[in-house]
């Protein structure tokens, strides 16, 4: 009897072990402690087409949203004392999450805010003085963008999406404005005069209801990178992806083939360089986010749709001079909560995925995990051939989607990276959701 439980508990302790073994593994493997989900307020919500929602500057995180009631909130987090700072923009503007402000910052420390309606006729501007001062932006600031010139020839003035970009010192911004279309214009004077916008990408002939969606991304020295959809995949039965870059007053495609400058914008997208070329079998394509690696080339995000109810992540990078697609993940469906016997309106909206701005080894997704979005942390070390993965978020009751990582975050800085989680999400003028963050430790 003695010998049997002799060897009871040496089976045990042995079990134990090699439990305790796998758990410091998992743990070194990942090189993070566990995580604390934090809230930065429990009434916010953005959309992904207006960035940078986030940018850090040693340890003060600027961020924003659109709350409930339809105002423009703008947040301060010091990352090391964890103090918030809020101030709201913009009082009731419209209850609406394409309007979530964003944010850009010069050398001496001053913060332009920008922030629109929903397919409405005007920008609008705030300026904080110091990143490390008074929590205080200036007076709201309407513009009225258009160009009497592009209107006559593109008559849809409409405003939607903001997307600042600091190059070389000229302040850029792209968005959806006349002709319903992607847009650009620029200020030499961080904000205080801007000149008209003007189209750069649409097809020929002009479809007033065709509505290309683009991301940008830069370094901040050499170029703004850009890659972009036909349009809606709602609205387009073929929506391919395609990249294209502005240098010096030009756009160019992928192998640095001038196809424009600012003299005869705009071109249409056949001339620039294809992604992904849609085919029945893997569906229409959206596009989640883009960054830049080391050398200055691209790293893409963006989701092939064999059904609607079926979205597969996609990773997609110049490698050698050669372009690697790879696969991700499946994600699962769209994540707002169709009304019961009504047919979803945004069958398309997929969980989200964003690339750390200085490492775009790394990157973070929202996926469905037994029926819940969660957040999860994913790595490659092959350009993309196979990933280790990690849990941000687990057990959730409620959806968490849309995850971003600060623009201006360090590859050797500990890495943060917020969200929203939907309590209730049902359209984007109908939400209840909050907005979370974690910072991860080493």
């Amino acid at each position: 009897m003695r010998q049997i439980l002799k060897k009871t508990i040496l089976k045990r302790d042995s079990s134990i072990i090699h439990l305790l073994l796998f758990l410091c593994f998992l743990y070194s493997s990942s090189g993070f402690s566990q995580q604390i989900v934090n809230t930065l307020d429990k009434d916010g919500a953005w959309c992904w087409f207006s960035d940078p929602r986030a940018i850090l500057v040693d340890s003060i995180l600027i961020t924003g949203w659109v709350n409930s009631k339809g105002s423009i909130i703008a947040a301060k987090l010091n990352t090391d004392t964890k103090k918030i700072s809020k101030y709201e923009l913009y009082h009731k503007l419209e209850k609406d999450d394409h309007n979530n402000p964003v944010f850009a910052v010069n050398k001496d420390g001053e913060v332009i805010a920008l922030y629109t309606k929903h397919s409405k006729k005007h920008l609008y501007q705030n300026l904080l003085n110091s990143i490390n001062g008074p929590f205080q932006f200036g007076k709201t600031r309407r513009l009225y963008p258009f160009s009497k010139k592009d209107l006559y020839k593109y008559r849809k003035p409409t405003i939607t999406y903001a997307n600042p970009i600091l190059l070389n010192n000229i302040l850029f911004n792209f968005g959806r404005y006349t002709g319903f279309k992607p847009n650009l214009m620029w200020s030499d004077d961080f904000g205080t005069t801007w000149t008209k916008s003007s189209i750069f990408l649409t097809r020929t002939p002009y479809n007033k209801s065709n509505r290309p969606y683009i991301k940008y991304s830069s370094d901040g020295n050499s170029k703004i990178h850009m890659v972009f959809t036909d349009g809606h995949p709602l609205e387009e039965k073929e929506n391919s992806v395609y990249y294209t870059y502005f240098k010096g007053g030009a756009f160019f495609n992928a192998k640095d083939q001038q196809i424009a400058d600012l003299s005869n914008i705009p071109f249409e997208p056949f001339k620039t360089t294809s992604i992904y070329k849609f085919n029945k079998e893997e569906g229409r394509a959206w596009i989640a986010d883009i960054s830049q690696d080391s050398l200055s080339n691209p790293v893409i995000l963006y989701t092939k749709s064999p059904a609607k109810n079926n979205h597969r992540y996609w990773y997609s990078r110049i490698v050698n001079g050669k372009w690697i697609n790879k696969e991700i993940c499946k994600s699962g469906k769209w994540f707002p909560k169709t009304k019961k016997g009504k047919k979803e309106k945004e069958p398309y909206y997929f969980g989200g995925m964003t690339i750390h701005p200085s490492n775009p080894n790394i990157i973070y997704i929202s996926k469905q995990v037994n029926g819940v979005f969660e957040i999860e942390r994913w790595e490659t070390k092959d350009f993309g051939l196979s990933w280790t993965s990690s849990a941000i978020t687990k057990n959730s009751k409620y959806d968490n989607v849309r995850p971003y990582i600060p623009r201006g975050l360090k590859k050797s800085k500990e890495e943060i990276v917020l969200w929203m989680q939907n309590k209730r999400y049902r359209h984007f003028t109908k939400f209840k959701s909050s907005i979370k963050y974690s910072i991860l430790k080493n």
